[in-house]
């Protein structure tokens, strides 16, 4: 059967609406909970994770990210629908997952050239989606630096870019998730308030260019509108947004795209990711699940960073677990299924 001839309709969860193949909708399903759900495991980092290791003293070699991924994978993928990988570290991790847990498989290289202007994307030079498809995985996940506000010279590159990935997955038939991180070229501290107070308007407006059809993305993974260390009620110090502001901004991001989209947890705690999207939620916010990383397994460095395996195991099997459970019961009060 020719999986691209056919088309499905995809319901976002209300009145929204996009086209599927059969072979993208078959890979969207096994990216999600069977109440049609998003709720992936984020251990693609590869930077950050080193940085998260040399801060305990510990000098990371290959095969200890490695481990540490396949650690993560073998323990928590039982409790997540999909976990998110990348090809330099993760592939062994990949191999070790939970049979019900579909994979997605990073195709940027980490980080980006800090000596240029524009953050600009560059791609894992032996990759493409045809390989990656052919790891197993049911999706392509790219990440972008965006700000709206930049120059044209530097995202008319940007938005070529991410058409490219969007031709390579469709001729592959593999679905495409869009990583989009918001930044100041301005200003580069985005815990500034300064930041907070111009993050609404950045992530809304590039969730609405990346969700015109041009790019063929499938899922837009995202960061929430606001800092929520800067709400009324969540901040602890300066406020920038009242509930009600910080409650219109989730609402109007929710109304800019038609695309499925999910939050990033962007190395918040997993309570205030938690308190973060119930807060959504009460702001009518649609999103359909999450793809969370460091909220989840982050304590679980500093044991491996010991030696002592047994005890990551152990760490990994009860508050690992157990962040992932309490997330999971959260998306089920607060995220809208994916109809397919």
């Amino acid at each position: 059967m020719n999986t691209r001839s056919s088309h499905t309709i995809f319901e976002k969860g209300n009145d929204e609406k996009m086209t599927l193949t059969v072979g993208k909708t078959q890979a969207m399903k096994n990216l999600m909970s069977d109440e049609g759900i998003i709720a992936a495991l984020a251990i693609d980092q590869r930077g950050a994770l080193k940085k998260m290791m040399k801060a305990l003293d510990f000098e990371p070699k290959a095969g200890d990210i490695e481990r540490f991924k396949e650690l993560v994978s073998e323990e928590l993928t039982p409790y997540a629908s999909s976990i998110l990988l990348d090809p330099e570290y993760g592939l062994p991790a990949s191999k070790v997952r939970a049979a019900n847990s579909g994979l997605l498989i990073a195709y940027e290289k980490t980080g980006y050239d800090a000596t240029v202007p524009g953050r600009l994307p560059d791609l894992l030079s032996i990759w493409s989606a045809k390989r990656i498809k052919e790891q197993g995985a049911d999706a392509v996940k790219f990440l972008l630096y965006y700000d709206v506000d930049e120059g044209k010279e530097i995202n008319e590159q940007k938005h070529a870019f991410v058409e490219r990935i969007g031709s390579e997955c469709a001729a592959e038939d593999i679905p495409f998730y869009l990583e989009l991180l918001s930044y100041d070229a301005n200003n580069a501290d985005n815990g500034s308030k300064e930041f907070a107070k111009v993050k609404p308007h950045k992530v809304i407006e590039m969730m609405k260019e990346f969700s015109k059809p041009r790019y063929q993305v499938d899922v837009l993974k995202v960061e929430v509108p606001v800092n929520m260390k800067f709400v009324e009620g969540f901040a602890e110090g300066e406020v920038v947004y009242s509930k009600e502001e910080a409650a219109k901004y989730f609402k109007e991001q929710s109304e800019a795209t038609d695309l499925p989209f999910i939050f990033l947890s962007a190395g918040v705690s997993a309570t205030l990711f938690q308190d973060t999207l119930r807060f959504a939620h009460e702001a009518g916010s649609t999103f359909n699940g999450v793809l969370c990383g460091r909220a989840t397994w982050a304590n679980g460095v500093k044991p491996f960073v010991t030696g002592d395996e047994k005890q990551v195991r152990e760490w990994l099997q009860t508050q690992g677990r157990k962040n992932i459970e309490d997330l999971n019961e959260v998306l089920k009060e607060t995220a809208t299924p994916v109809k397919l």
